[in-house]
């Protein structure tokens, strides 16, 4: 564990106390934490970042965080409209020439960027490669549910976001990722290529069964899952989306109008990927809106009309997983406080809640 000399020891007992009993349940080889409370930040590295080298969990560790990428898509396609290269109103295919005449003709970006398609699938399909077998793959598919009145996690709903707000850019996704919002939020360690100069930094992922494993690109991999990042780049983050940075003023915006919400399921809110919690929110309603059934499962949407507007005083969270890395964010905007975890072995989302519920308690 390493841990700055200026941070209170209360801080580091209380994350310590929460992530060693994590760590040793589920054989974690390294995990890193950041928070944010009192105004200020902590990032804390526990274990290693590959049993092979027993190379520490540093600063400069870069974890896969899954599909909290997503966060930086939505971010990216609010920006985009702030700035009048497109409107969330917009059906899909006006977008893409290429589906018009498709299901895409009903289905609205804001459909996109709240899983509320109709129906798209979790997963790319296997046999779709490249953007070509995309746009077919997409012109064939008939949404199981109308667009708007059910809520179904989808790679492919958020990544199709991404595509159109690149195209429409006229620009590769990655660049325009890295120009618009990596770059402007000072994340210095944040990327969707990991340069060869950084491959030392990047941990070895475990799967549940302690296999090796590290992510695969593939179509639509930048815009959902793709990012690695360090700790203190995410925590940098967490502190963008509560408003504690001096950014620019429509970046801010543009990061601020992902926590609008647009449709419930249950006692959660769906936002711009993030989902939304009345504050307090108990551990139950976190692990409910968590489950493998919310990810798995498609639910009634029920559209708030109009959208709930930003607000601070809510609970947003978001998972990410790859099949080695686990990563967790939450935080509460009026209070300035917030946690993330990172670790480098596939382990229960409902672990990770909890664990970060009980961080957030005690601080």
């Amino acid at each position: 564990m390493i841990i700055a000399a200026a941070q209170p020891p209360t801080v580091a007992s209380i994350v310590t106390r929460a992530v060693q009993p994590l760590m040793q349940r589920y054989g974690i080889p390294g995990m890193a934490v950041g928070v944010v409370v009192n105004g200020r930040t902590y990032v804390l590295n526990y274990g290693v970042a590959s049993r092979a080298t027993r190379a520490k969990v540093n600063a400069a560790t870069l974890f896969e965080i899954g599909s909290v990428s997503k966060t930086f898509t939505a971010t990216l396609a609010s920006y985009a409209q702030l700035t009048g290269r497109l409107s969330f109103a917009d059906m899909a295919s006006a977008d893409l020439p290429a589906l018009r005449g498709s299901s895409f003709d009903r289905v609205s970006l804001l459909n996109l960027g709240t899983h509320t398609a109709g129906g798209l699938p979790l997963q790319v399909p296997d046999d779709v490669t490249d953007d070509a077998q995309l746009i077919s793959y997409l012109r064939g598919w008939k949404p199981p549910y109308p667009p708007g009145t059910q809520r179904l996690y989808s790679n492919v709903s958020i990544g199709l976001l991404g595509f159109i707000t690149a195209a429409r850019a006229n620009e590769d996704f990655i660049p325009l990722m890295q120009r618009t919002i990596f770059q402007p939020l000072g994340l210095q360690h944040t990327y969707l290529d990991v340069p060869a100069a950084q491959m030392a930094n990047y941990a070895q992922g475990y799967t549940s069964n302690d296999a090796p494993i590290r992510m695969k690109a593939g179509e639509l991999y930048a815009e959902t899952y793709g990012v690695r990042t360090t700790a203190g780049d995410l925590t940098r983050w967490l502190q963008a989306n509560m408003a504690m940075l001096p950014l620019d003023a429509t970046l801010q915006r543009a990061i601020t109008n992902t926590h609008a919400g647009y449709y419930r399921s249950g006692a959660m809110i769906q936002d711009l990927i993030w989902e939304q919690y009345s504050n307090p929110v108990t551990l139950a309603q976190l692990e409910q809106g968590n489950a493998a059934t919310m990810l798995l499962d498609a639910h009634r949407a029920i559209a708030i009309d109009p959208p709930r507007q930003p607000s601070g005083d809510v609970v947003l969270n978001k998972t990410g997983s790859t099949y080695g890395f686990s990563t967790y964010v939450v935080f509460v905007p009026s209070k300035k406080i917030g946690v993330v975890l990172l670790a480098n072995k596939s382990y229960p989302i409902a672990a990770r809640v909890s664990t970060a519920y009980q961080i957030l308690r005690r601080l």
